[in-house]
């Protein structure tokens, strides 16, 4: 947790297994703005805000083998993806998007 000044992060899950077409939504589904446990659907997948997470959430899951995790670096967004779900945790969504 050191060097990051944040320790709740908005999680935004999007319902695929595919990466492909994961990444071809996933600009549209973080420029989206989803609301509080809103759910919308995006090229026929669907994805929705998840609330908040905690830090340790993100610890926990990178310890799962049957987790991949993914970084964008220059906004600080990392990707869990695990079973049919890919899980976008922001940081500090107004930061981060803005």
């Amino acid at each position: 947790m050191e060097g990051r000044p944040y320790s709740i992060m908005k999680c935004i899950s999007v319902y695929t297994d595919n990466f492909e077409q994961f990444s071809d939504i996933y600009e549209e589904v973080i420029g989206a703005n989803l609301g509080e446990n809103e759910e919308r659907e995006f090229e026929g997948i669907t994805a929705s805000e998840s609330g908040e997470v905690p830090e340790h959430y993100l610890d926990r899951m990178r310890s799962r083998p049957d987790v991949v995790v993914m970084k964008v670096k220059d906004k600080d967004i990392t990707i869990l993806q695990h079973g049919d779900v890919f899980e976008i945790l922001i940081p500090n969504a107004a930061e981060v998007l803005s």
